[in-house]
């Protein structure tokens, strides 16, 4: 029986997202205090919800080309350390501009994270269990906000707004020290034995060190002209523009339809735990366990891939309804598949990279992602107004997926990596 070391690292990279989260959804819990505090309006607030993006999507490009050049081990822990300081950071501001500042640090932080997980999970995993590797950790995005709203929230309404933030901060401390102490690549990984080793070989998983593999990376504006990373970056920038949507504004959401701080954060919670049940099962257990079977690794990740964000397209159902349980129904449909999908997803850039090149192609993905994730909080405060009324906003959403289910079927193809740069 082959050994498991692998899905040590799996669980790690899990366990930092789920805090990455947890930093990212304090922001939304917060409103009504923040509103208080500094005498926000729903269009400033939507400024403040993007804050954290702004230097997050600044930083994908340079980010992949850091981390092919450095590796996951020496980023991952300077971006751990930093993601810890501007929590704390937030928890001290003195006035907007400050708490703004702290958000800016945060995406300084975390911008390595999605990226340097898709490099990792490359060197770590065989092509037949990445879907469930991925999923590990993008499900924990999910898991994040269903029990990340309740428990700081539960500070929030205890405690303050300030330490519900410095409590973001002490465990975003401990999972440095985790990191710190445990990640290490294949070849790095004295525990790792060579069966291990051998069997993550076999299956196309690249555990070498940059250094130890031949040829150059590809260059970043050979990568920003294939249709497929295009394709890919179109699709998932759709998909992260609804989940921005549903992190920043579902519980302002679900309290515009006239519910108490706490039954909002109850409702926000359903559609979350759902999504995490939907990534893990349908996005990372069901694929890996067709393409086992020897079902073609195209047509089930492209299922999946295009299924996932049609189901999506529930988010419009919302649009019809002022009633909490309905909306929770369609809400929980729309993050349900694109959850589903998003795994899939994640997997994609270490499967059509060329060599040495995952880390640029995940930063190209995530840049996208994060103009979405500007843009999504911004364009919600717009369209929500003075008067909390989101049907436009959902309307806007479905368009935006409609625009990526194309960038799926048209131009991404069939997955298979992109043709090696002429003369490398």
């Amino acid at each position: 029986m082959t050994p498991h070391r692998r899905w040590r690292i799996a669980v790690l990279l899990g366990a930092g997202v789920l805090v990455n989260y947890f930093d990212r959804v304090n922001v939304s819990v917060a409103h009504d205090a923040l509103h208080a505090e500094f005498g926000l309006t729903n269009i400033a607030f939507g400024y403040v919800l993007s804050a954290y993006s702004w230097t997050y999507a600044a930083l994908q490009l340079p980010m992949g080309v850091l981390l092919d050049r450095f590796g996951v081990r020496a980023i991952g822990r300077l971006s751990a350390l930093l993601w810890s300081v501007a929590s704390f950071a937030a928890a001290a501001a003195s006035g907007i501009a400050s708490f703004i500042g702290a958000r800016l640090l945060l995406g300084v932080g975390e911008a390595p994270t999605f990226p340097a997980n898709a490099k990792a999970i490359g060197m770590w995993f065989p092509r037949d269990e990445r879907s469930f590797a991925t999923a590990l950790f993008d499900a924990a995005a999910k898991f994040a906000s269903g029990i990340g709203v309740p428990l700081i929230g539960a500070v929030l309404i205890r405690f303050g707004w300030r330490l519900s933030f410095a409590a973001t901060g002490i465990i975003s401390f401990l999972y440095f020290a985790a990191f710190y102490f445990v990640y290490r690549d294949p070849k790095d990984d004295a525990g790792l034995t060579r069966r291990e080793l051998e069997f993550i070989e076999r299956g196309g998983a690249n555990p070498g060190k940059q250094k130890d593999q031949p040829g150059a990376s590809a260059p970043l504006w050979y990568l920003l002209t294939q249709r497929k990373v295009i394709g890919l970056t179109l699709g998932f920038a759709a998909y992260n523009y609804c989940f921005y949507l549903f992190l920043t504004w579902l519980p302002s959401y679900f309290s515009a339809l006239h519910m108490n701080l706490e039954h909002s954060i109850l409702f926000t919670s359903v559609p979350w735990l759902f999504g995490t049940a939907t990534d893990l099962l349908v996005g990372g257990w069901l694929v890996d366990a067709l393409v086992r079977r020897g079902y073609p690794e195209t047509i089930v990740r492209q299922s999946i891939l295009v299924g996932g964000t049609v189901l999506g397209l529930a988010i419009a159902g919302a649009m019809f309804t002022a009633n909490p349980f309905v909306a929770a129904f369609w809400i929980s449909i729309s993050l349900g598949g694109l959850s589903a999908a998003a795994p899939v997803g994640w997997s994609i850039p270490s499967l059509i990279a060329p060599r040495n090149s995952v880390g640029k192609v995940g930063g190209i993905v995530n840049f996208g992602n994060q103009i979405s994730a500007i843009v999504a909080p911004i364009a919600t405060g717009y369209f929500a107004g003075a008067a909390n009324s989101f049907s436009r906003a959902f309307a806007a959403a479905a368009v935006i997926l409609l625009i990526g289910i194309a960038g799926y079927l048209l131009l991404l193809g069939k997955i298979e990596p992109v043709p090696e740069p002429f003369g490398t």
